[in-house]
């Protein structure tokens, strides 16, 4: 008793702690580890690295669409936005997007609230973040011609490819500028779609493409707008799903078909379409509203078929087994039919069946913001590629265990030669070239196997 009164009053006093009393072992200090091995002999190595804040700053300041509000645009910079709460942005015709066009924080839902503040903006830059050592030489070129920011050119938010190597790319331009190119597999321009038909005007962010392989149907996304549009081959409107400005819960036994923040899309092997809606910390949570067609506040998927009718639908709310706070990067598996949602901030990866039943949830070291399988036949059917968003990083990962197995491109996170500042949505052809879109730079890298 008297060793543990002497040593307690010796660091109340001193501010720090004396030699060990009588009946004290000293504990030995612990550090986090800053590196380590791969999980595996002969795979990648790990080290903690810092990071640059996102070079536009955070959400609300950002340009999108050349100058609207939303994430990627390199217009003008808009005026300081409001401090939003759901209580500023409720009146009449209230339809979740703000005064400057973008959604409000999330607040008053089951994955936010302001007790959590983690839960009130976008991701977040400037951090320490996982980074892979390369084992293998991937090269890396830009050949598609696209505008530039001299030129109004915005972020590209996705790239896809077709059955015949064709490249399809949605860049966040301005509105009645086109922003839907298709590329031949030589890389030369075939044509741009209609830029009335693609609508750029605000609510406008876009936010990911996804290409059917097999019919040469592609989906563009308008995020904050709240709507999907599906193309033909040739760039004539097939579809459209949501109601422009309008955010709401997609209720079927009531016809009310709208969707929710959509972010990605993908096709599945027999055509079905898959919608991925809930930006994580970006997502409009405004539950409390007066809008009785949007009530849930929570990610979701949405299974529709090939004719974009309603199937099956479900949801996360953060906790537990089969949850997710958003669904950001998310695919397909073209092997089993499974879907894999990417729960971005949480560093997870969570698998379901087709239909929408829990498998089992990966634990990942990075930020999930695009997950892509390989469908084309040959050696590389069926591998998982992870673009690691602003961990600004292209890795091939084990679909059993998560485990990081190859890295094909990014040497930190940057605008440079091989880098990525957002690696987001990604593609692949026959050749076995990865095709990357970067949602904070205005252009499409093909990143090119060892050999070719």
């Amino acid at each position: 008793m008297k060793g543990y009164v002497l040593a307690t009053v010796c660091a109340v006093a001193l501010g720090v702690v004396c030699g060990t009393g009588a009946g004290f072992a000293q504990v030995p200090e612990t550090k986090v580890a800053i590196s380590g091995p791969g999980a595996k002999p002969g795979l990648p190595g790990w080290y903690i690295e810092g990071s640059a804040a996102d070079p536009l700053g955070p959400m609300a300041g950002r340009g999108g669409g050349g100058g609207g509000a939303g994430r990627g645009g390199r217009g003008p910079a808009p005026p300081p936005a409001p401090d939003f709460s759901n209580a500023h942005n409720l009146g009449p015709g209230y339809n979740g997007v703000g005064p400057d066009g973008a959604p409000p924080k999330c607040e008053h839902s089951l994955v936010c609230g302001e007790t959590n503040p983690k839960r009130m903006g976008a991701v977040n830059d400037g951090i320490l973040r996982v980074a892979w050592k390369p084992i293998s030489n991937w090269t890396y070129s830009y050949p598609l011609a696209v505008p530039p920011r001299a030129e109004g050119g915005g972020d590209m938010s996705g790239v896809g490819v077709d059955g015949k190597d064709n490249v399809w790319a949605w860049q966040r331009n301005e509105p009645g500028k086109p922003a839907l190119f298709k590329f031949g597999p030589d890389h030369k321009l075939l044509f741009t779609v209609d830029p009335a038909l693609t609508d750029q005007t605000q609510p406008f962010r876009g936010h990911g493409v996804c290409v059917n392989s097999t019919s040469g149907n592609v989906i563009a996304i308008n995020e904050i707008g709240e709507t999907v549009k599906e193309f033909s081959p040739d760039g004539k409107l097939i579809r459209t799903i949501g109601v422009k400005g309008h955010r709401g819960d997609w209720d079927e036994s009531k016809g009310q078909h709208l969707l929710w923040d959509p972010v990605t899309c993908t096709y599945a092997p027999n055509g079905d379409i898959y919608i991925f809606e809930g930006h994580g910390d970006e997502s409009p949570n405004d539950v409390d509203g007066p809008d009785p067609t949007n009530i849930v506040g929570v990610a979701r998927v949405l299974h529709l078929d090939k004719d974009g009718k309603f199937i099956n639908q479900w949801f996360g709310d953060v906790k537990g087994p089969g949850k997710f706070n958003n669904a950001h990067g998310s695919a397909v598996d073209p092997v089993t039919g499974d879907v894999w949602v990417g729960d971005r901030e949480d560093h997870r990866i969570v698998v379901f069946t087709a239909n929408g039943h829990f498998l089992r949830t990966i634990q990942m070291r990075n930020l999930i913001c695009a997950l892509y399988f390989d469908n084309h036949p040959g050696p590389r059917f069926g591998q998982l590629w992870l673009g690691t968003g602003m961990d600004g990083q292209v890795v091939r990962i084990d679909r059993n265990t998560g485990d990081v197995v190859e890295v094909a491109g990014g040497n930190h996170k940057g605008g440079g030669p091989g880098q990525f500042d957002e690696a987001t949505n990604m593609s692949s052809d026959s050749k076995g070239n990865l095709w990357v879109g970067d949602t904070q730079e205005p252009r499409v890298t093909e990143l090119s196997p060892p050999g070719r």
